[in-house]
């Protein structure tokens, strides 16, 4: 059998079938190309670390602004006391404290102690003082506020030592013995709003798409119930920071995260994640912030004082304050306004399911027989 030669095989003729593989690009034109390329794609990244830099840093400077101007403007805003005495008496006072914070503080006068007591339990004033012979006694409510009873009990400081007189304190309204600095209320702000946030982004995950929104809503509103509860009995019989009724205590706190998680579920069902998205931004940096739940209400400007308990963070706050240390005085205000929320949520859900049947009806109808 004759044998081929080594230049007639074509298993060793250059892939391409020219002559000595010449239309093949030289080594060095792949390099320059690659090389171009490389640059491009340098170029092009160093055009984007510059915003993303720029849009960073704005966002952890938003977030400082947010949490910190509460902080450093808190103090004082009218906060109500009262005082056992005349009228004349509670003018007096009221002039004094004006020179120390302007409009920092509202005195009411009482005709007695138990007036004065009886007005700290309905929370008609945050504490107040009553002078009698040698002493002063100073009323606080520290489970109303610490910053406020601090504030009260320092002014009731200097009113002694201004007239010569001994200081009595008593606290109305105290925390629980096991917690006696309300450690765990103001532990329970951050699991309150996660508890809003969490099954609401697990149902879109879990639930997408038209056919989920009705499994979206009554999953949260089950969550809603089932973490309300299991969070109120660590609250108070784990961690001892609560003296209210455990069931009243509960549902305060099955309100409040319906009423974060149902207008979440609404927002995302019309708009996407970019709603959705949104209101988190919005409740977890806004609403928290503005909650007044470590220490109360009265110790922010008016005008944020007023916005933070319009808004879930702070009248669950506010809620659970009623709920677990004052037998439900002053639960009415949070109740309307945390219902208020859970329907704006459940009706935007309503709007977007029936959107969505209407278009899908439209689409069927659309389609030739």
């Amino acid at each position: 059998m004759a044998s081929r030669s080594a230049e007639n095989d074509p298993r060793r003729q250059p892939a391409d079938g020219g002559a000595g593989g010449a239309s093949a690009a030289p080594p060095e034109q792949h390099g320059s190309v690659s090389q171009n390329e490389e640059r491009g794609s340098s170029e092009g990244a160093a055009k984007k670390l510059l915003p993303l830099v720029a849009v960073l840093t704005g966002v952890l400077s938003a977030m400082l602004v947010v949490f910190g101007l509460p902080a450093v403007n808190g103090g004082p805003h009218h906060l109500p006391v009262g005082v056992v005495g005349p009228p004349a008496a509670a003018d007096a006072l009221g002039k004094q404290l004006d020179e120390r914070r302007p409009d920092g503080w509202e005195v009411t006068s009482y005709p007695d102690a138990e007036a004065l007591i009886g007005a700290i339990h309905a929370r008609d004033v945050m504490g107040g003082f009553a002078p009698g012979g040698e002493k002063l006694t100073v009323y606080t409510a520290t489970a109303a506020g610490n910053s406020s009873s601090a504030a009260i009990s320092g002014i009731g400081k200097a009113l002694a030592e201004q007239q010569g007189v001994e200081v009595t304190p008593r606290n109305v309204v105290p925390f629980p013995e096991d917690d006696p600095n309300g450690a765990g209320l103001t532990a329970a702000a951050l699991p309150m709003i996660i508890g809003g946030v969490l099954p609401a982004v697990a149902m879109v995950r879990l639930f997408p798409g038209h056919t989920g929104l009705r499994l979206r809503v009554a999953g949260a509103v089950l969550f809603a119930l089932a973490a309300g509860f299991v969070l109120a009995a660590i609250i108070q019989f784990g961690f001892g920071s609560v003296d209210g009724t455990y069931g009243t205590t509960a549902l305060g706190l099955s309100l409040g995260m319906a009423a974060l998680t149902l207008p979440f579920l609404g927002l995302e069902s019309l708009f996407g994640f970019p709603g959705l998205g949104a209101g988190i931004v919005v409740m977890m940096f806004v609403g928290n912030s503005l909650s007044g739940l470590a220490t109360g209400a009265h110790w922010l400007p008016d005008g944020w004082a007023t916005l933070g308990q319009l808004m879930p963070p702070g009248a669950s706050g506010s809620l659970l304050r009623a709920n677990g240390f004052f037998d439900g005085t002053g639960a009415a205000g949070p109740v309307a306004v945390l219902a208020a929320w859970a329907v704006a949520g459940l009706l935007l859900n309503l709007y977007a399911d029936r959107r969505r049947s209407g278009q899908a009806a439209g689409e069927g109808q659309a389609v030739p027989g």
